[in-house]
């Protein structure tokens, strides 16, 4: 069997779907999800110069030379709260009584904070402070003006980014929709997580653990199933399944043995393989199929295996859906220990960094097989070992690709 090299294969699974039309959601509806279009500030943020705290807005000049012992006194004309506005302007001698977000009252130009005074029982305030203009006021605009932007198409919207757009008065975003996607397990061996296994047996990880990955890369996770090593039962799950999905992933019988029977019932109900087989380790069975209109990921059954090929090709597949491509950031980095290699395989070995003195990088690589799966728990990014060579010592630098704050790109339509 020929085999894709990587770049080629990821070319080619992004190559399999276009992204999805847009569509305007409820707000706490888009959170995880990505924005189709750019967002501007509609309106200033503060909307209004405001008071930083509670306290007593003031013109500062009249503060000048205030002490405990010689404090300051002011006549109290007015009392202000967020969301309120002024009765009044301030007259020479006077002061408002404002708390934290209420608008400075006109003839005002800085906060005396609480603390520092005191009011009396005669209508009165006592100052004990000098402050300058502008103190303890937040300006209008000073966070964001009116216009500016914020946010591109391709922003995920987390926690943060929701909060912003509330703060605009947006109801709702217009995003991306969640890709509908469906996992079947395959495999003879597999035995239900609380249910007895006999030490032949394998207790289904993939299942959860691909559906979980799909959630994290943004998907609608509508079913998990399991089918025995059948042909018959194969085809029965996959068109039960096909329907209402968008992108159908298969973890295991995903090989040249006698029981890897995915593949070849794909092909007999149609699938076009636009991928088969990739100069990957782990994950080399690898496969990106359409069948009709949908997207299938074949992904072989060892765990850390399908963890690696859904990476690579099942993700940035699910990530274009909503419209983005992943840029992950990259360093260079010193490999922890010495490593054999097949020279025409790309091998992608899950790492943490380290930083030692004198500001060297090293790639802690971990103990792992096609087979395991806690070498990724903790993990910080992929050694990347390439195609073309097949020995690296140990303090070779390779590059480090690393899993946490990527930048998401808007597709080009």
């Amino acid at each position: 069997m020929s085999l894709t090299p990587l770049i080629t294969a990821r070319q080619a699974a992004l190559g399999a779907v276009t992204p999805a039309p847009a569509e305007q959601v409820p707000l706490l509806q888009a959170h995880g999800r990505f924005l189709a279009t750019n967002v501007s500030a509609s309106r200033s943020l503060p909307g209004c110069d405001n008071s930083a705290m509670d306290g007593w807005a003031v013109c500062a000049e009249e503060t000048h030379g205030a002490t405990r012992d010689r404090p300051v006194r002011l006549r109290i004309v007015d009392t202000v709260y967020a969301g309120a506005l002024p009765t009044r302007a301030l007259q020479p001698g006077e002061a408002a009584r404002v708390f934290t977000g209420a608008p400075i009252s006109p003839g005002a130009d800085a906060v005396v904070r609480q603390e520092a005074a005191r009011a009396g029982e005669d209508g009165h305030v006592s100052l004990f402070i000098t402050v300058p203009p502008g103190n303890d006021i937040r300006r209008a605009g000073e966070e964001v003006l009116a216009g500016t932007p914020l946010f591109t198409a391709g922003q995920r919207v987390d926690a943060n980014v929701l909060g912003v757009l509330a703060s605009m008065g947006m109801a709702t975003a217009r995003v991306r929709p969640a890709p509908r996607v469906a996992v079947l397990a395959t495999g003879d061996e597999l035995v239900s997580p609380g249910t007895p296994a006999l030490p032949h047996q394998v207790y289904e990880s993939n299942l959860l653990l691909i559906a979980a990955l799909a959630r994290e890369a943004g998907a609608e996770v509508v079913a998990t199933e399991r089918a025995r090593d059948d042909d018959s039962e194969l085809r029965a799950a996959i068109s039960r399944l096909t329907p209402r999905l968008d992108v159908l992933i298969t973890t295991g019988g995903a090989s040249v043995g006698d029981k890897d029977r995915v593949k070849r019932v794909l092909q007999e109900l149609g699938a076009n393989f636009l991928v088969d087989g990739v100069a990957l380790k782990p994950g080399k069975p690898v496969a990106v199929a359409r069948l009709g209109a949908l997207a299938v990921v074949v992904l072989p059954g060892n765990p850390g295996a399908a963890t690696v090929a859904f990476d690579q090709l099942g993700r940035p597949l699910l990530l274009k859906l909503q419209g983005v491509l992943e840029e992950r950031r990259r360093l260079r980095a010193r490999l922890s220990q010495a490593r054999h290699k097949q020279a025409g395989l790309t091998y992608l070995i899950t790492a943490t960094v380290e930083r030692h003195d004198g500001g060297v990088t090293w790639a802690r690589m971990r103990p792992q097989g096609a087979g395991q799966i806690l070498q990724n728990v903790g993990a910080e990014g992929f050694a990347i070992l390439p195609a073309g060579r097949a020995d690296f010592s140990e303090g070779d630098e390779v590059e480090l690709e690393l899993f946490d704050r990527p930048r998401y790109v808007a597709v080009e339509e």
